[in-house]
């Protein structure tokens, strides 16, 4: 029996280690392009993995055509913005939902699930018209209007609220606690976990979020990172070593708030029960 558990032991590490690579590989990919020339780069040789000889002047050039500080503070600010509010509105939302009685409550929370049922790409349309009417365009504050509520975070945090113990309640009440005071210091602190999962997908969807960048801000000094790097591919000819530079300079911040909030990233993950 011994024998048999190392042998499955080893086998699930073995399958585990694969995937990881096969994990890494396009990231080691883009690295390694990165640095190659072009010919290189569209080589059909299989076995010319490595560049010859380092190009580090794609990154350079790259950074000379492009305000990367600018693209950093554009997308990391609607990033936190866009986080604070979800997280914000979306407890509020969700607490009412889960513990208050008032008229319509079970209607209009169907309305919330409605919003997840149907794509997003359907709300572009008006969510545009919106910005435009306001004069908001080429702002951040367009880059963050449709995620200033989330529906999802609604829904999330809604479950969460629902599993907290009505006594909790019965007992900041007769301590003369209002609803209000309920919430932020008895019901909110304990839905941590969730709030930690809400902030972290709603910045993974923030940072990737390409279509509506690109429709409401066609200033580049209003551009974020995602749209940054479509406008970079041309539709006839595509430099892939600078892209793929581009696309390093892009991501390393995102990847060094992973490896530092990691435990977090894990923990919020496996606690909402979604995947990256």
């Amino acid at each position: 029996m011994k024998k048999r558990k190392t042998i499955t032991t080893s086998f699930i590490h073995l399958i585990l280690i694969l995937g990881a690579c096969i994990m890494i590989l396009p990231f080691l990919w883009m690295v390694v392009t990165s640095l190659k020339t072009i010919s290189e780069s569209t080589s059909m040789n299989p076995f010319v993995f490595f560049p010859g000889e380092a190009q580090w002047d794609n990154y350079m050039t790259v950074i000379q055509q492009n305000d990367f500080i600018r693209l950093y503070f554009n997308t990391f600010a609607m990033m936190a913005i866009r986080v604070f509010c979800a997280v914000l509105f979306s407890a509020m939302a969700a607490y009412a939902f889960a513990r208050l009685k008032f008229p319509g409550r079970d209607f209009f929370f169907s309305l919330v699930l409605f919003q997840m049922m149907v794509p997003v790409q359907i709300f572009i349309v008006p969510q545009y018209l919106m910005i435009d009417k306001l004069g908001l365009r080429n702002t951040i504050f367009a880059l963050v209007f449709p995620g200033l509520v989330s529906a999802f975070g609604t829904f999330l945090l809604r479950q969460f609220f629902m599993g907290l113990p009505k006594e909790l309640e019965e007992a900041a009440r007769l301590d003369g606690c209002n609803i209000g005071q309920t919430f932020w210091r008895v019901m909110l602190p304990l839905t941590k976990s969730g709030l930690t999962a809400l902030a972290i997908f709603t910045a993974l969807f923030s940072f990737k979020d390409l279509m509506w960048p690109m429709i409401v801000n066609s200033d580049s000094d209003a551009a974020t990172l995602s749209s940054a790097l479509a406008k970079i591919s041309s539709a006839y000819s595509v430099n892939y070593p600078q892209l793929m530079a581009a696309a390093v300079l892009a991501i390393w911040p995102m990847m060094l708030i992973y490896i530092i909030f990691q435990k977090q990233f894990i923990e919020g993950v496996a606690t909402s029960g979604g995947k990256l």
